[in-house]
């Protein structure tokens, strides 16, 4: 079975998107962009699943140092997991795809920013606790 985890950050409130964006992209403080140097860095040589949405945002260079599978709501979480025996897998979001593989997730690596603006998506710390 994959070693699965998952990696995210949230804002003060547990915000975690707006408008189908993070709520402080582009934001160019040190603890934003140390955020996303420190995501690209931990998931470099891994499995990375997200959203097909997630996964059309991230820069092109992200294709050749991991291995990106996007997913959908008509997948089964077992069945993608299995494709990656032995491997770290990160699941990256957003919230419809930690619902999905949030009982598989042993490890969540949350980075919480100083955010504290609106959002539309929030973190949902039953998460955590989700059981399979």
């Amino acid at each position: 079975m994959a070693d699965v985890r998952a990696i995210c950050a949230i804002g003060q409130r547990g915000q975690i998107g707006l408008n189908g964006e993070l709520p402080w992209e582009g934001n160019p403080g040190r603890e934003f962009v140390a955020d996303v140097e420190r995501f690209y860095e931990v998931t470099r040589g891994h499995v990375m699943l997200a959203g097909p949405h997630t996964i059309s945002t991230l820069p092109g260079f992200m294709q050749f140092d991991r291995t990106l599978c996007p997913v959908r709501s008509s997948d089964r979480p077992e069945e993608v997991l299995a494709r990656f025996a032995d491997r770290v897998v990160y699941v990256a979001g957003g919230p419809a795809v930690w619902e999905a593989y949030a009982g598989f997730i042993r490890h969540w690596d949350i980075n919480r920013l100083p955010y504290d603006g609106p959002a539309d998506r929030w973190f949902k710390p039953e998460w955590l606790v989700a059981a399979r």
